[in-house]
């Protein structure tokens, strides 16, 4: 089951979801080094990070997968909002120098292929840094938050799949080590649940955060897909977006 963009934005505007955003927060910071003037890239639902680790990039773009549906970014200025399909990125080769994803590879339909596309569009020194539920952490069983949707992880699985697409894991982290409750009195006790959780049992944390560095010294050989999405334009739920349509994927194959 996919995330859409109206139930993410709705998480996030409760207690529960800023507490979340704000564990999030801190493993970001932990593994996030300063890259003057970067072109940075979110892909999935990365706003509020954005808006957080953005400030001294050079340029920023929030890319959202088609199936997620997508909202105008920033609420001042120019959208920098593109809905995009996660494996043909509109982007040209080593364009970008960091790619954040959340809510983004969990729902992928080929992981492998999604990070072979970020390869491509990263720069020689690029750093993907990505968000994940931990396959061994309770939020991946509770489907009331969006952790609890699409295909959790394990550390292993991720270093399996970034190695194979020539990425080299350069930092671990983690977050989300309180019980995914919506009671008030168990939220008061986070901080004290953040705390034990990162000391004691860090392999049960909600999310994995992985960053690594691009690989160029081993190619990757030049596959061509059977077949290709296109989009097609539906009715948006009330509040999805302000200024354009919600997207959704259609299953057509173009004849090209």
């Amino acid at each position: 089951m996919n995330s859409d963009i109206v139930d993410l934005r709705s998480f996030y505007s409760t207690p529960l979801g800023r507490l979340a955003e704000q564990s999030i927060t801190m493993a970001l910071s932990s593994v996030w080094a300063g890259l003057p003037n970067e072109r940075l890239v979110g892909l999935g639902y990365t706003l509020p990070w954005l808006d957080r680790f953005g400030s001294d990039a050079e340029r920023v773009f929030a890319f959202m997968p088609a199936t997620q549906g997508a909202v105008v970014w920033p609420a001042n200025g120019p959208s920098s909002t593109a809905l995009v399909f996660d494996e043909e990125l509109p982007l040209v080769d080593s364009s970008i120098d960091r790619v954040l994803l959340v809510h983004s590879l969990e729902h992928a339909e080929s992981p492998r292929e999604t990070l072979k596309e970020i390869w491509r569009v990263l720069s020689p020194a690029g750093r993907i840094v990505i968000v994940v539920p931990n396959r061994r952490g309770v939020w991946a069983r509770f489907e009331h938050t969006p952790f609890g949707t699409g295909r959790p992880f394990s550390s292993g699985q991720l270093n399996e799949l970034l190695r194979e697409a020539n990425f080299t894991v350069s930092a671990w982290s983690d977050a989300l080590h309180f019980p995914p409750s919506r009671r008030k009195w168990m939220m008061k006790f986070d901080h004290l649940f953040e705390r034990a959780g990162r000391r004691f049992w860090p392999i049960f944390s909600g999310v994995i955060v992985v960053e690594a560095q691009k690989r160029v010294y081993q190619g990757i050989p030049v596959a061509q897909r059977a077949s290709r999405r296109v989009f097609v334009p539906v009715l948006s739920p009330s509040g999805a977006s302000r200024g354009f349509p919600a997207l959704r994927r259609g299953n057509g194959e173009s004849g090209g």
